[in-house]
This record gives C-alpha cells, sequence and structure tokens, in this order.
C-alpha cells in the first residue's frame, strides 16, 4: 500500500506543476540538458497551425541557385529557414513560443562525408528555442534524407504551432 501511495504522490508532483501552465498546453521536459521536449500536452480547444515543410533562403544570389555554396552549410541554412518560420507564424499571429513540434529532415553534407550535420543544425536550433528571450522548448524528429527539391538544400523543417484557447 505505501508503494502505491507514493507512487501516486510522485505521480502529483510530476503532473501538478506541469497543469498549472497558463495556456493550458503542458510541456513535458526531457533531461535537464536536453534541447527538446520528451512531449507536448494540448487542450482539445486548442488552434492549431501546420506550416509546410521551409527551406532556407539563398545567400549567394551571385551563384547559380543549384549550387550548394549560394546556401551556405547546415547552420547556415538552419538559420535562414527558422527565420522564414518565425515569419509566417508572425503573419498568421503565432511566435516561435507557440510552436509545439519540429519534424527536421537533413542531407548529409558532402563535406562531412555524407553524414548529416547534427552539430551545425543544433547550433541553430539553440538559437530560436530555450533561450532566455524564447524559454520554450519543442517535441521534435530529425532525420536524414538522401535529397530534397533542389540538390543544394540540406534543411527542411515543417513546424506545428498550437494556441489554448
Amino acid at each position: 500500500m505505501s508503494k502505491l501511495l507514493s507512487g501516486a504522490v510522485a505521480l502529483l508532483g510530476f503532473v501538478a506543476p506541469a497543469a498549472a501552465q497558463a495556456d493550458g498546453i503542458v510541456r513535458h521536459q526531457g533531461a535537464a540538458t536536453s534541447p527538446i521536449l520528451s512531449g507536448v500536452s494540448v487542450p482539445a480547444d486548442a488552434t492549431y497551425l501546420y506550416l509546410s515543410g521551409q527551406v532556407p533562403a539563398q545567400v549567394d544570389a551571385s551563384r547559380p541557385a543549384t549550387d550548394p555554396a549560394a546556401w551556405g552549410d547546415t547552420k547556415t541554412q538552419a538559420i535562414s529557414t527558422f527565420g522564414k518560420i518565425e515569419a509566417l507564424l508572425k503573419a498568421q499571429g503565432y511566435g516561435l513560443g507557440d510552436v509545439i513540434k519540429l519534424t527536421v529532415f537533413l542531407v548529409g553534407d558532402p563535406k562531412l562525408g555524407g553524414k548529416l550535420d547534427f552539430a551545425g543544425f543544433n547550433q541553430a536550433y539553440s538559437q530560436y528555442f530555450g533561450t532566455a528571450a524564447q524559454p520554450n522548448k519543442v517535441a521534435r524528429s530529425v532525420v536524414q534524407v538522401a535529397a530534397l527539391a533542389n540538390p543544394a538544400f540540406l534543411v527542411e523543417i515543417e513546424a506545428t504551432a498550437a494556441k489554448a484557447r
């Protein structure tokens, strides 16, 4: 009986702080040092915004669009893509703090022997999520894909945002 009671107390200790979030969206923290959440609970009456996959803007317009140097490395492309996501969110009355889920597609960087630049992506991500200015983290998946629409793209990101009513 005491194990059941201590389990219930532990569960209440876990749920109560999360349920106290003012907007009704509960962000379930993973490990303390993790840059992402373990999950997100969203109330049934929330309003969602699903953004299609966003790709970077060309950083060097003097180069052909198929030239990888025209787009930059993974970190540069991710920063550009997050900037586009931020602008699209703002146009719909949302902000980066409303993002609850990211699905990230990374192409292996030829300069890294075809392996994805996870560190470069995380450096860009860390400029937008879990910061002093925007402390919310998100649930996130990062996968390596063989290619994207433009052979020079290394990054495409889908975002889901939610607001409780």
